[in-house]
């Protein structure tokens, strides 16, 4: 809980107005019973621990996934979370539970098909502006940038619409090891590049 704390408190502190942190994968249902089980405690002790700091500090929590998954206390927890810290103008924050990219957008698709199928929407004026508003992030940009810890050289079906143009920062730091100096180190490096979205060049 110590890397969350300090990478919220880092983001803020650098002027991060929104953070996204992959809490909990789909695919982390198939570990072991007593392995999901501590996972689960650990959420609701850090709602516990943390949920009066993050008001305090203006942290308006979001809670993304397939949370109906989760067992009735740790739900009833992040429940807790969203509702106590809502409206937080300082800091939007993202945690991604019970998540996979490919649900997600499959989840959109769906849903769209859906509005079609009620006549609600054209086939036709599907569009990426259309589909990006069925998904977790609607109304939010797309991240800037990506960290992945622990030297990983993948995006672990995380995101997969929303980091297009995404830059991404590769760090050795486990992310139970990661502290605020190394986010802005992962920052100051993305201030250094030049981002182009697949044009040639600036313009």
């Amino acid at each position: 809980m110590t890397s969350v704390r300090e990478v919220i408190e880092g983001s803020m502190a650098a002027g991060v107005r929104v953070l996204t942190l992959f809490t909990f994968s789909r695919e982390n249902w198939d570990r072991p019973a007593a392995e999901v089980s501590a996972l689960m405690r650990l959420l609701q002790r850090y709602v516990a621990q943390e949920q009066a700091e993050l008001k305090r500090q203006g942290v308006a929590v979001h809670v993304h996934g397939e949370l109906e998954r989760l067992p009735s206390r740790p739900r009833r927890a992040v429940e807790q979370i969203v509702a106590q810290t809502a409206g937080g103008p300082h800091l939007h924050l993202n945690l991604m539970i019970s998540y996979g990219g490919r649900t997600e957008i499959t989840r959109a698709a769906r849903r769209l098909a859906e509005r079609v199928k009620a006549g609600e929407i054209d086939p036709a004026a599907i569009d990426e502006h259309a589909f990006g508003a069925e998904l977790y992030t609607a109304g939010l940009p797309d991240p800037d940038l990506l960290i992945r810890t622990s030297g990983e050289q993948r995006i672990s079906n995380f995101l997969l619409w929303q980091l297009a143009y995404t830059e991404l920062y590769v760090t050795p730091v486990l992310w139970p090891d990661f502290r605020r100096e190394h986010l802005w180190c992962a920052i100051a490096d993305y201030q250094k590049r030049d981002r182009r979205y697949g044009r040639v060049g600036p313009g």
